[in-house]
């Protein structure tokens, strides 16, 4: 039988002014180095960035050497997502309120892609961002947990045997009480 995987606790960066309604899994506010949300005790490793269609629009322009500095910082995670509150309709449509042009997003979008190798995926709505990332969490947090089990189950398949005192030339002579004799 195998154990259940425990629910992973969602962070959310202290900045985040309008957190996505998580409703599955337990939330703490936490400073993140990079990111909006990530899962506690993998801060280094799992990062998603969420952006709405106006921000995205923003990003790609006129803040756009800040986002791609950020871009940058998230190369370092082993997981890293930009999760776009809204649609691919909502760009091509011009749904926004910058004169920037929908293809030139689209196209922008495309190369943050390819030049960062960063997935991006839309949701709709808030609620549909939230059991996203809910989704994520639990998939990353099972899979480093089986990986480390993994681990734990050929180290203890293959572990050494305790060295006896004295069984090494470099080994320190044993004391009276049984203990090791420091190296002066």
């Amino acid at each position: 039988m195998k154990t259940p995987t425990p629910q992973p606790i969602v962070l959310v960066d202290s900045r985040e002014q309008a957190p996505l309604p998580f409703a599955h899994f337990p939330t703490e506010r936490a400073t993140l180095a990079t990111g909006d949300y990530s899962v506690k005790g993998f801060e280094n490793d799992f990062c998603i960035e969420r952006k709405s269609v106006a921000d995205l629009v923003q990003s790609a322009t006129f803040e756009r050497e800040r986002f791609e500095r950020e871009l940058v910082r998230m190369r370092g995670y082993s997981f890293r997502r930009l999760l776009v509150v809204g649609s691919l309709a909502d760009i091509e449509a011009h749904r926004y309120r910058s004169q920037a042009n929908p293809k030139a997003i689209i196209a922008s979008l495309t190369a943050f892609e390819v030049r960062y190798s960063l997935p991006v995926c839309f949701r709709e709505t808030p609620e549909a961002a939230a059991v996203q990332v809910e989704r994520w969490a639990f998939y990353f947090l099972r899979e480093r947990l089986n990986a480390a089990a993994d681990t734990m189950r050929r180290y203890g398949e293959q572990a050494p045997t305790r060295p006896r005192i004295g069984s090494s030339p470099k080994s320190y002579p044993e004391t009276p009480e049984g203990g090791v004799a420091q190296k002066k």
